[in-house]
């Protein structure tokens, strides 16, 4: 129905930037609330950011506040993580998500919210 993948991962030193870019195939991309989670090895999958549907707002968990910013075109289907500031904790698998409900709140925190998920792209930050 919804196939997302994402790109842009790399290996980076601690202070530099990473632009993370989901490209969603399928209908009704511009209807959906997208988010970032990342995994870390033997870790859970955790939220980092979502987008509502139409761009104008805006989630992220605190560990990335101020360091993170989602946004998305829906014209491209396409929805972006700019991340600057980068930690060696945040160094992951990043994975976008969709939900088809549009959902928007503190429940875009939580992995079950989301109906679809890419592939993964890693992201390893060096000290």
């Amino acid at each position: 129905q919804v196939q997302l993948v994402e790109s842009g991962g790399g290996l980076v030193q601690a202070g530099a930037s990473l632009r993370l870019s989901c490209a969603a195939s399928g209908r009704s991309f511009g209807s959906y609330s997208m988010g970032w989670f990342r995994q870390a090895p033997g870790k859970e999958r955790e939220f980092v950011a979502a987008i509502s549907w139409g761009g104008y707002r805006t989630y992220y968990a605190d560990s990335v506040k101020g360091r993170f910013t989602i946004s998305r075109d829906n014209a491209k289907n396409t929805v972006y993580l700019q991340m600057i500031s980068l930690k060696p904790e945040d160094t992951a698998v990043h994975y976008c998500a969709a939900d088809s409900d549009s959902s928007w709140g503190p429940s875009l925190r939580h992995e079950s919210e989301y109906d679809y998920w890419g592939q993964g792209t890693q992201v390893t930050v060096s000290s």
